[in-house]
């Protein structure tokens, strides 16, 4: 019997996200599984991966194949670079402290890749939040010195009317004199 680790895809449309289990390869993509060893979901930004990595290994082990995206999510998560340091210690090109401290030096510079980017994308979206109050502040300040221009406009058509009315009155006042 052949076994697979692959991706069991999960959720709605346009909206997936995938259970990673250990499957026979005959079994539809969606049905049976021998064990499930973690998650995938790539609608998060950057995507989330849930992984027993020991079971995974394990079954890397025993000769499981992989699947070309299972692949790209143990090879990111060090599961392959374990499987390789293991093959290394048993022929004996390495020892066990050796290969621990490569898997280390490796797993460090993974999580500040990670965290780099985590951060990278919280400023981004601090310095878009920021772009965003400005750009809305500029259109308000706008609307703001429109209304100001049309209260003046309309402040002076009153006082105009008003001076007309009164100069009106007066011309009245004065032609009722005159004509009695």
């Amino acid at each position: 019997m052949a076994v697979k680790i692959r991706l069991q895809r999960h959720g709605k449309k346009n909206f997936a996200f995938f259970h990673i289990v250990v499957a026979d390869t005959r079994a539809p993509r969606d049905g049976r599984y021998i064990e499930q060893i973690g998650s995938y979901n790539p609608n998060t930004n950057p995507a989330t991966i849930v992984l027993d990595s020991e079971r995974a290994l394990a079954w890397l082990k025993v000769g499981a194949e992989l699947t070309l995206v299972t692949r790209r999510i143990l090879s990111y998560e060090g599961v392959l670079l374990r499987n390789h340091l293991d093959g290394g210690v048993a022929k004996g090109a390495l020892t066990q402290e050796q290969a621990d401290q490569k898997w280390n030096e490796w797993k460090a510079r993974r999580d500040a890749k990670v965290n780099a980017k985590k951060e990278g994308l919280a400023k981004n979206a601090q310095q878009k939040a920021k772009e965003v109050i400005a750009a809305e502040a500029k259109v308000a300040a706008a609307k703001a010195e429109a209304l100001a221009k049309k209260k003046e406009a309309e402040i002076k058509a009153a006082e105009e009317a008003a001076a007309e009315a009164a100069q009106a009155a007066a011309e009245t006042a004065e032609e009722a004199p005159a004509e009695a």
